[in-house]
């Protein structure tokens, strides 16, 4: 199915933004957002403000966690996030942070099955782009969520051969047409069982998608500038009985970014903050 028709492109369980579409306009895209602050002060109950389908698990005795990890750079360092930025940050050698060892996995001792997502991100105005979908409700598990476009590896498959065929197969995003840079610290998931691997992909310029409604309800974009706007970050510390084995039940941080209509939450926000943290040096 084609969406260049319309100005939304509307079809059964599908909503593909224009702004993903040859030559869009703005749609449905997240850009100049109003952020108010919803973040309670650390420690106490936290002040979820969710938008989308999802249904976010959030335990009784969950708690409100710290500002963003960039929330004290100056809003200059926060601006202009360009595509040649993104691609020197992620392709640089890198160590393990300490963060990173810091936030448990989420799941079990098992890595699970190695899966593939893929970051695809495209230049436009001078501000780098984040391609996401909201996941159709009729999938098994993860139903409504926002993630980036990604499942399980084929046999030998690698993970950047197996990032680019889930995304030709899930938008319609042609395998040719992205340039890897690099990939993400992995991320396993207790839900689904998997070791997912983020792969990078750099787009040359805005992609003609064809979303599938059997796996997306909708896809968009949203600059990586408006994701680092530290009024749309939220961390919440959890604590779920038998959650993470390895540690006990020890509390462990779970990031949101509430954009207007959607909730980014679990391992796409953990990969989103991955991201924003090599792009700004913090």
């Amino acid at each position: 199915m084609d969406y260049a028709a319309g100005p939304f492109g509307a079809r059964p369980f599908v909503v593909v933004a224009t702004a993903l579409i040859d030559g869009g306009g703005e749609g449905p895209s997240v850009s100049g957002m109003e952020t108010s602050d919803t973040t309670a002060a650390p420690g106490a109950a936290p002040v979820p403000r969710e938008g989308g389908r999802q249904v976010i698990p959030r335990p009784a005795g969950a708690r409100a966690g710290t500002p963003a990890p960039w929330a004290g750079l100056a809003p200059e360092r926060r601006a202009a996030i360009t595509v040649a930025r993104v691609g020197e940050a992620v392709s640089a050698p890198r160590e393990t942070p300490d963060w990173a060892q810091r936030v448990p996995p989420d799941g079990f001792p098992d890595p699970g099955a190695p899966s593939a997502v893929l970051v695809a991100v495209f230049e436009e105005k001078g501000e780098a782009r984040v391609i996401l979908t909201r996941r159709s409700a009729h999938l098994r598990s993860h139903r409504g969520e926002v993630s980036f476009p990604g499942g399980r590896l084929d046999g030998e498959e690698t993970a950047e051969d197996g990032a680019r065929r889930e995304a030709a197969e899930e938008i319609g995003l042609d395998p040719g047409l992205v340039e890897v840079v690099g990939q993400l610290s992995a991320v396993t998931t207790f839900a689904s069982g998997s070791f997912i691997t983020p792969v990078v992909g750099i787009l040359g310029a805005r992609p003609r998608l064809v979303a599938s409604p059997e796996e997306v309800d909708y896809v968009f974009d949203v600059s990586l500038a408006q994701l680092a706007d530290p009024g749309i970050f939220r961390e919440e510390w959890w604590q779920v009985p038998g959650r993470v084995p390895l540690l006990g039940g020890t509390p462990f941080p779970v990031w949101f970014f509430e954009l207007p209509d959607d909730t980014v939450w679990g391992a796409t926000a953990r990969m989103l903050v991955d991201l924003l943290r090599l792009v700004l040096g913090v």
